[in-house]
């Protein structure tokens, strides 16, 4: 038996436009990827991260071909995954933007450990991590990542994005029972 459709959804063909569109009601964690090692340092902006398997404990971040980091990542081989907090949206468009690496990493405090990715000092969570492997989807690689060392804060509210616009959880939830 098939279900009804809801009475206020709309179903529509399957293009670029309507995909974005569906995907920005998708909320996610906004987190800055960073790599340091032979082929230089460099970290950009992300919201395609999720968990793949906690045995080994591992996760994956979608990266765009044509990204100037692109080369940067793959020859490092490692990268860090800091999940952003609530009060670090302007952190988040330096990354995401066109200023240099230079000035993206000045901005914030930043330490090391086991693969020698930057780890943001502030971040709610940090996930250092081996690429371990790629498979090329579309316009991007898809990174496997196991997970060698996390950080993690003892409280905090995660900076999220929700339809094109920055948020945390609260507000979020504040705006479901409001």
């Amino acid at each position: 038996m098939l279900a009804a459709q809801a009475p206020d959804s709309i179903t529509m063909e399957v293009s670029r436009e309507a995909f974005r569109n569906a995907m920005s009601v998708l909320a996610a964690a906004v987190n800055v990827v960073t790599t340091d090692g032979p082929a230089g340092r460099a970290g950009f902006t992300a919201t395609a991260v999720c968990s793949v398997s906690d045995e080994p404990p591992s996760l994956l971040v979608c990266l765009n071909r044509s990204a100037s980091v692109y080369e940067t990542f793959c020859a490092n081989g490692h990268l860090c995954v800091n999940t952003l907090t609530a009060d670090q949206q302007a952190l988040s468009n330096l990354f995401g933007g066109k200023t240099s690496m230079t000035e993206r990493f000045a901005t914030a405090d930043w330490s090391t450990e086991c693969t020698g990715a930057p780890l943001l000092d502030d971040a709610l969570i940090n996930f250092d991590c081996r690429i371990t492997n790629r498979v090329a989807v579309g316009s991007h690689d898809i990174l496997i990542c196991e997970i060698v060392s996390i950080r993690q804060r003892e409280c905090g509210d995660s900076l999220i994005y929700f339809q094109r616009s920055y948020c945390n959880a609260i507000q979020l939830m504040s705006a479901q029972h409001g």
